[in-house]
């Protein structure tokens, strides 16, 4: 089961919302949010699964929102207006539901949400608990086998709506899962979390420059952000090891 946090402005939306969530039983509803502070406080209370998050809202936007969290949950987008879809897949938003929306199209938004959290438990289930045992690679799961990574063979992994795209010097290794779930398996000695979309190996950064990281792909360098809510801690791990 899915724990849920509604959040939308209009009480009629929430109304609308809440009927769908009250037919499925594998989602819960936890707490119905007018604005972004209460959603806020309801992450902070609770551990929610999954966010059924409005765009348009006063004071503070949905997406707007969505980029003050350092950890979010599986977040899916609703407005009326179609012109946002771009903003809410660049935040590797789950779905995104224009208004109005039908049961049909909020039980497509809800399987994928479900398909999700079923594959992050399996690859949580299936990953080593420590790396105090010596290994230098995992198996993930892609194109129906499972391929051996190499640690040190990582360039960055870059996630991609419900996929994550890990870069090597040789080519890109392709699997369904999430930025968390992979995050948890690799050491941390080893890799920084640098972005809410990427992952660095932290041996392959050739230079920081403002908000971008520099890392050499295929011969040519290669910039990535570096989101505000992760540039301190990547600046204190570069200090530490500054010359």
């Amino acid at each position: 089961m899915l724990k849920v946090i509604i959040v939308d402005d209009e009480p009629l939306a929430l109304d609308v919302l809440e009927t769908y969530i009250s037919q499925m039983p594998q989602l819960e509803l936890v707490q119905r949010c007018s604005n972004a502070l209460e959603a806020n406080d309801a992450l902070k209370n609770n551990d929610i699964d999954l966010m059924f998050l409005d765009i348009q809202m006063p004071q503070l936007t949905g997406v707007d929102f969505v980029k003050t969290l350092s950890h979010p949950p599986m977040v899916v987008f609703t407005t009326a207006y179609p012109n946002y879809a771009i903003q809410g897949f660049d935040l590797n938003a789950l779905d995104y539901l224009l208004k109005p929306i039908s049961l049909e199209r909020f039980m497509k938004a809800v399987n994928k949400a479900l398909e999700q959290a079923e594959l992050a438990q399996q690859e949580n289930a299936g990953a080593p608990t420590a790396f105090n045992d010596g290994l230098d690679f995992f198996f993930v799961k892609a194109d129906k086998k499972l391929v051996k990574v190499n640690f040190d063979d990582i360039l960055y992994i870059e996630g991609l709506k419900d996929y994550v795209i890990i870069r090597l010097h040789a080519g890109r290794v392709i699997t369904l899962q999430t930025m968390k779930s992979l995050e948890e398996r690799l050491p941390s000695s080893k890799f920084k979390r640098i972005h809410r979309s990427y992952i660095v190996g932290l041996d392959k950064i050739m230079a920081i420059e403002g908000n971008m990281v520099e890392v050499v792909e295929k011969d040519r360098p290669k910039l990535l952000p570096i989101g505000k809510n992760y540039r301190e801690d990547l600046l204190v791990l570069i200090e530490k090891n500054r010359l």
